[in-house]
């Protein structure tokens, strides 16, 4: 029985296999480009905002289906400000909208809140999780990349910029080729740099390969929402993605090299530096020269020595001068010089004592010098171009880069109405030209997957569920779309308002959609008939709860108890950690309020998370991640109840209050209520907190210590977890 089971299972495969790739020698039917549908009719029309609302309503009336009422106005200020900042409405904002009694009271506060800078770093950090963001490579050395900061910094700005999402692809993919000039676009190019890296390995063939694979999939999960990476072994068992398409899409990446030299300057700055530069290199000439002497011995000792350690495929190419290097040799041998240089770092060291001194002395010399020297810019993790011709890219079979079969060209994607594209470098360039096509080929109107995904992924984070529930995967083993004509709509109404991402914020939490209730009452009747038909809310007849992320946790904490460190930008905060937690860990910043900046500037460690963070779910910063995970586990209560941030955060507040409250308990306990859930408190709600004070305070002896339990025990509610 099982041989004809697994007989079943193969053959259906094959077939699967066999149809994919007869799809791909052009478009596929599930991937054309969006179209504007006409808004649907609907009975109940006074209900609808915008044309969201009529997409959903049809639906919901079809089925015969009513949406659940507005939520009140605080849970709703709640709601959307966590969407769009990530953090709690603060009390003023809270009695200035209850007091609002104007039509447009709620716009207001979504204009507000889209003006405010923390709304960049809320959604920055949905990117992030896309993009693997992190500041280490991973692997077992796990070395810091100290300059990868400027790209979430980056990301924070396009964001509060509402910098048009397709120039956002393109900087990312060629921001080196597409705006030589613009530090930011340079910066951008951080996108290519965020693959896990052992950097000191030895094969470096597989290296490389490893690196482009990493780029190839991620850059198809992100802007094209496709799972391209089950193609580099084989084709696509179930989307029309033949192996030889993977690798056409990979050769766009082939020719990048990393660059770490890049000054985070515009054009004119940039040229003004490099003249003074050259102006200080000029007078310290000789002085450099004879330290490069001295050490010219010992740093060749030491690249020599590094260099025995690869393959001979790799000696040669580093042996084989300059300018008769292939293109394939060219960075294989960068990437060995990097490791001899590291190695030969040291030389001066080393030297004898006599020459040692001698060195010292000529280093006092130069920096008599120093202060004329410009101050050296700060500067960029980014990517570049090997030169104007590119290595070839092979087809591998089973994806192992020992084992290539036919070359293949730069090429879109068949599936997805493209073709071979390989460029002819761009006249009086040094790049060939290749990322520039690709950028182009993904920010088209007609490309049916860049925009359809992003919006797709803007409609997740704000309802909780994508309109396809796998953002990342909209192939055939992914969810199919809940209303694929308000896709569709939806894409076309962010193509032609400029690719604005605030414009689909707008829209998107306006509706009234969005401002629907989410409580489920099922002894009312509406409730109890949506509950048998649609218990999964695929129609969206009520708002779903959501729990906030561990950052999102941890900034509200913060605020709560008015330590959160607004400052913006920069390297990044190290909170404390608790001891003996791992050889990776790291030392903490000296100062408490550099420690309590928001969530997206604490160091993000590949193989060291920040515990809170770590045990509500943060992606493990290897992979692209499009949909974090939920979970209930016992360390997230472990951590809440007994964790030092917690039970500081606990006291803080608690001192505060006792502060303002020195003997009112009912008055001290409706404003925690407030501060920590974002509402007034219920009578019987205060009632049980005078009474809980009371008896506390007499069992601890302190009434300090009584209101620091009750404002760490509201902490540690769903109701501080849970926004509904």
């Amino acid at each position: 029985m099982f041989r004809h089971w697994f007989s079943a299972v193969i053959t259906g495969l094959t077939v699967l296999t066999a149809s994919a790739c007869a799809r791909a020698d052009g478009p596929s039917p599930r991937f054309l480009p969006p179209h504007r549908p006409d808004i649907p009719k609907v009975q109940n029309k006074s209900w609808c905002v915008n044309p969201i609302d009529a997409f959903i309503l049809a639906r919901l009336e079809a089925a015969g289906l009513a949406p659940s009422p507005r939520a009140e106005k605080l849970r709703l200020l709640r709601r959307v400000t966590f969407d769009l900042t990530g953090l709690p409405p603060a009390l003023e904002e809270q009695d200035a909208f209850l007091k609002d009694a104007s039509p447009d009271a709620y716009s207001k506060v979504v204009e507000r809140l889209l003006a405010s800078p923390h709304y960049g770093e809320r959604w920055a950090s949905h990117w992030l999780d896309l993009v693997r963001y992190a500041e280490t490579d991973g692997f077992k050395a796990d070395d810091l990349r100290p300059e990868a900061y400027r790209y979430r910094d980056y990301v924070i700005r396009s964001f509060n910029a509402d910098l048009p999402y397709d120039r956002f692809v393109r900087q990312q993919i060629a921001g080196d080729e597409m705006e030589p000039d613009n530090a930011d676009a340079i910066i951008a190019t951080g996108f290519n740099r965020l693959w896990p890296d052992e950097y000191n390995a030895a094969n470096l063939e597989q290296r490389r390969q490893e690196i482009l694979d990493d780029v190839t999939d991620t850059a198809g999960l992100a802007f094209l929402g496709m799972t391209f990476g089950c193609a580099r072994c084989h084709d696509h068992k179930f989307d029309p993605i033949p192996q030889a398409d993977y690798y056409r899409l990979q050769a766009f990446f082939a020719p990048m090299r990393q660059r770490d030299d890049a000054p985070a300057l515009d054009g004119a700055a940039r040229k003004d530096y490099q003249t003074r530069l050259a102006a200080w290199e000029a007078a310290t000439k000789d002085i450099r020269a004879e330290m490069d002497a001295l050490v010219a011995d010992k740093r060749e000792e030491a690249r020599k020595h590094a260099l025995t350690k690869f393959r001979e495929e790799i000696q040669q190419a580093e042996r084989t001068s300059e300018d008769k290097r292939t293109p394939y040799q060219r960075l294989i041998a960068l990437m060995a010089e990097q490791q001899m240089d590291r190695a030969a770092k040291d030389a001066a060291a080393k030297l004898p004592d006599d020459k040692k001194k001698h060195y010292h002395e000529l280093e006092q010399k130069l920096a008599a010098v120093e202060p004329r020297r410009p101050v050296a810019p700060p500067l960029v993790m980014s990517v570049c171009d090997v030169g104007l011709e590119a290595p070839p890219t092979y087809r591998l079979q089973g994806g192992d880069w020992r084992r290539p079969k036919e070359e293949v060209p730069a090429g879109f994607p068949i599936f997805l109405g493209g073709t071979d594209a390989t460029p002819a470098p761009p006249a009086g360039a040094k790049t060939t030209g290749r990322r520039s096509a690709l950028a182009v080929w993904l920010t088209r109107k007609d490309n049916p997957q860049t925009a359809r995904v992003m919006v797709n992924r803007l409609w997740q984070h704000h309802f909780g569920v994508g309109i396809v529930a796998t953002p990342s995967d909209f192939g055939v083993m992914g969810e199919p779309a809940t209303h694929p004509e308000l896709l569709d709509w939806l894409t076309v109404e962010f193509m032609e308002n400029g690719w604005s991402i605030k414009h689909m914020h707008r829209l998107m939490v306006l509706s009234a959609a969005y401002c629907q209730d989410s409580h489920i009452d099922r002894k009312d009747a509406r409730c109890a008939k949506a509950w048998d038909v649609d218990r999964d809310d695929h129609l969206l007849w009520h708002m779903r709860r959501q729990r906030l992320e561990g950052e999102a946790v941890h900034d509200a904490m913060l605020a709560a108890t008015s330590e959160l460190n607004p400052r913006m930008f920069g390297v990044s905060a190290r909170p404390k950690l608790p001891e003996r937690i791992s050889s990776y860990a790291w030392k903490a910043d000296a100062k408490p309020e550099d420690q309590n900046r928001r969530s997206i500037y604490v160091f993000a460690k590949r193989n060291l998370r920040y515990p809170l963070f770590d045990a509500f779910d943060l992606p493990d910063m290897h992979n692209s991640c499009a949909c974090r995970a939920v979970t209930t586990t016992a360390p997230q209560a472990l951590l809440l109840l007994n964790g030092d941030f917690a039970l500081e955060r606990g006291r803080r507040l608690g001192a505060d209050l006792a502060s303002h409250f020195p003997s009112d308990n009912a008055a001290l306990a409706a404003r925690a209520y407030q501060t920590a859930w974002g509402r007034p408190a219920a009578d019987d709600e205060v009632k049980l907190a005078v009474r809980f004070l009371t008896a506390q305070t007499a069992a601890l002896h302190s009434r300090d210590a009584a209101v620091a339990d009750f404002c760490h025990a509201l902490l540690n509610a769903n109701e501080f977890l849970y926004v509904d």
